[in-house]
This record gives structure tokens, sequence and C-alpha cells, in this order.
């Protein structure tokens, strides 16, 4: 049988206009999250942090953002995405402001605490309202392709712009670019959003949300800080909040939930891409200014570049899901991700480099990109709309945890090498390995489990004659 195109998807003014606002709000968030990094040298000089203490600024941040998105994200089902999403915009304007005005590392580092806060708040209503506005299905993957591009973009423009932003105005600049966007959603979103679906409960599972919370952040921190009482207790919290949810009358993770394969093995793959590329990111960016010795807006050129690659496949992963299937793409995405790191093995101590490092780059913020739509889709796939705060939470907190565990964990790698480029071709080597394994697992965690009922990630049903016991797959 020929393979069916996917249809065309066509949004009503009203979506375009829904649509505008929760993937500005995500843009909004990644240029912020961007510029901030390239301006923590000239933060700390203009609060008095010394260098050794530089990192708790995104460690105060990251702490409440992987810690709490979960729980935020089940509480969307509860109280409403739209009033959380709201908060969190209300409470990142507050922060923002509290950051830019700060004059000591006090105030600052509350302000950090607080847009993380924010972060865990407003990121899983909006990702929660746009998969409930969005039936399942074409419309809902086109709409994920464009907040993954927006995302992306906002990265890109962050890396691009920051210097420059923070060169002619000043650090503070980097806290208060973001208030009038924010204000401007906070106006229009109480107009234009809908309360979706809530769960059926009344009540938060208490016991479970301090236990996860808890073990979150426990985790968090001893993986930043290398605190190993802190993982053991990180460890213990998340076992207990696992026996908490078997035996909860309402739990706060439902266990069937995390059973589905489409939930367990989607937020695999997304927890590979996102430990993977971040860190490999990073290495890179000591790479260009230590070895290469690029000043930091050359090096936010040489990533923005590529980072066109990653808007692109924002825009056109929707449509590779609709005609593949979100297990092919995600696999796809994750491979050619993987193996457009190989070749950042070659790089050297020449500018050189450059040429095979762009085009790497380029091809490997494709597949990222590429992978992460398929895999937002895939975990939020075949859950009614009472669960897509719960969803949502889950991969949003897969997200950030990778994140956090990424960079340490590769540049531990590293280290274990004398020489700076010796240890960077370890931990690169090490990064391919991990992604193109989490390719081959997810690719078989996501098989169909019968030809009769495919699993929602593995794409279009498969169309059975009368005269014949095989499948015709539509592709």
């Amino acid at each position: 049988m020929s393979a069916i195109p996917p249809a065309r998807v066509r949004f009503t003014g009203r979506e375009r206009l829904v649509l505008l606002v929760l993937l500005g709000a995500g843009f909004m968030l990644a240029v912020d999250f961007s510029i901030l990094n390239v301006a923590f040298p000239d933060i700390g000089d203009g609060v008095g942090l010394g260098r050794a203490a530089l990192p708790w600024i995104t460690t105060a941040y990251m702490l409440p953002a992987a810690g709490f998105t979960l729980v935020f994200g089940r509480l969307g089902d509860l109280v409403g995405r739209r009033r959380l999403f709201l908060g969190g915009v209300a409470l990142l304007i507050a922060a923002s402001l509290l950051g830019g005005f700060s004059s000591g590392p006090g105030p600052l580092l509350t302000a950090r605490v607080l847009q993380g806060f924010a972060t865990a708040m407003a990121t899983p209503a909006a990702l929660s309202l746009l998969t409930s506005t969005f039936a399942e299905g074409a419309a809902r993957d086109r709409a994920l392709g464009l907040n993954g591009a927006l995302l992306s973009g906002g990265f890109t423009v962050g890396a691009m712009v920051g210097g420059s932003l923070v060169s002619l105005l000043s650090w503070r600049a980097a806290f208060f670019i973001n208030v009038p966007v924010a204000v401007v959603i906070l106006a229009v979103a109480p107009a234009l959003l809908v309360e979706g679906e809530r769960s059926e409960r009344v009540r938060l599972d208490l016991p479970g949300a301090v236990t996860v919370t808890g073990g979150l952040l426990a985790g968090t921190y001893s993986i930043i800080e290398k605190d190993w009482p802190a993982g053991a207790a990180a460890v213990i919290l998340l076992v207990a909040f696992f026996g908490i949810e078997r035996r909860a009358d309402a739990p706060l993770v439902p266990i069937p939930v995390l059973r589905r394969p489409t939930v367990r093995w989607g937020n695999a793959g997304g927890f590979v891409a996102f430990t993977m590329e971040p860190a490999m990111i990073f290495l890179m960016t000591l790479y260009l200014q230590g070895t290469l010795h690029l000043s930091p807006l050359a090096t936010g050129f040489v990533f923005g570049v590529p980072g066109l690659a990653a808007i692109g496949a924002g825009v056109v992963a929707g449509r590779f899901i609709g005609r593949h299937g979100a297990r092919r793409v995600l696999t796809a995405g994750l491979a050619v991700q993987g193996l457009a790191t190989l070749p950042l093995l070659l790089t050297g101590s020449g500018r050189w480099a450059l040429a095979v490092l762009i085009p790497a780059l380029f091809v490997g913020f494709f597949g990222h990109v590429t992978a992460i739509v398929a895999y937002t889709v895939t975990g939020t796939s075949g859950l009614p709309d009472g669960e897509q705060g719960l969803a949502t939470g889950l991969t949003l907190m897969t997200q950030q945890v990778a994140i956090t565990s990424g960079i340490p964990i590769l540049s531990a790698v590293a280290a274990t090498r004398g020489g700076e480029t010796a240890g960077t071709h370890l931990a690169l080597a090490v990064d391919v390995v991990v992604t193109l394994a989490g390719a081959a697992l997810v690719w078989v965690g996501l098989r169909p489990r019968t030809p009769a009922a495919p699993d929602p990630a593995a794409g279009p049903a498969p169309v059975f004659t009368k005269t014949s016991a095989q499948p015709a797959t539509l592709s």
C-alpha cells in the first residue's frame, strides 16, 4: 500500500494566539537562561560574589527548577494549569526585578531561587496547556514541534546576543530583559487560555510530594556538588516515594502511568538527549575558549550558526512524526545526535578544527531537537487531559535532572585523562557510546506489543486486509 501523507495542519486564529502566548513564554525563559550564562563573571563582580561561589548562581536556580517541576506539574492537574501558569509568570517578574536591582549576593541568590520556582511552575503548566489545547495527533505534533523550534531559537538568540547585550549595557540587563515580555504575557493570557479538564482527585498526595521533591533536591545537589551523603539521601527518599505511591489511595504519580512504555521509554530517550548534548556543548565551550582562544562573543556565534539547524528541526519534526511515527523519529534523532559527535574526536589545537566542529554541531543540533520533540510527543501520548500535567511534569523533570547531571558526569570523565584535549576526547567518546546505546534501547522498548494494538508512539496503526494476516503499515 502506498504511503499516505499526513494531513496539513491548520490552526484557527485563537489557536495561533494561544501558541503565541505559550511559546513566547518558553522562548523568553530560554533567552533569559542563555544570556545569564554569559553574564556570570560580571554578576559576581557586581554583587561581590567570589569566583569560587559563581556556580551557586546556577545551583540556586537548578535546585527548585529540577526538584519541584513534577509536583507543580501534578498540582496543575488539581488546581488548574492556567492559574499555575499565570502565577509562575508573575513570580518570574518579581524575581527578575529583585535580581536586577540586587546589590549583594543574598538578594541575588534569592532571586535565582525564585526564578527556579517560577520555571517549575510555569513550564509544565504551559506545556500541559499546549497538549490539552491541541488534540493528540498531527495538531499536537505540530504545536510541540514549534515549541521545540522556539526553545532552540531562544537559546540561540541568547548565545549570540548575550555577550553584546551585557557588554553594551550591564549584567542587570540579563535580568531585566524578560520583564516587559512577561508583563505582556500576563496581560493577554487570561483572556486567551482556557482551563482544561482537571483530575478527579481533590487533594495532593502530600507524603509522595515531600519524598519525591526531597529526593530530587538531594539528588540534584549531590550531582552539582559531588556530595555522596546527599546522593544516598536521594536514593532513600526516592525509594520511599515509590513505596508510598504503591499504597496511596490518590498517588502523586500513579504507578500504572510509569509502567506505560510511552512514558517510560519516552522519558528515557529524553534523559539521554538532555544529558549528553548540553554536556558536549559545555566541553566544546571550554575547548573553543581554552584551546582555540576564541572570545565569548565568537564562541556564541560558533554555536549560534548551527543553532539555525535546531530551529529548523523544531519546525519539521512534527511532520516527521506524523509520517514516520514518534518511535522512529526519536530513535533516529538520538542516532544522529550521537553520530554527529564522532567527528569532534578529530579536533586538535589548530583553528582548522572549526571546519570540522561547525558542520558537526549543525547536524548534531538537528538530531538533538528532533529527538526532543519526539520524546515530548511520546511521553505525553495516550493519556487523558486530566493527566497531562503529570505527563508534562515528568518530561520537564527529566529535562532538568538530565541537564544537571550531564555536565558534571562528562567533566569528571574528562578529568581522568591528562591533557585537556585527551580528556575532552575521552568524554566525547563516552557521549557517543551512551547516546547510541540509548537510541537502541528506546527502539526496542517502544516496539509494538501486539500487531492488533500497536504502541501509540510507534506511528500510524497497521491496516489488515481480509485475505492476509500480515499488516500493511501506513508510513
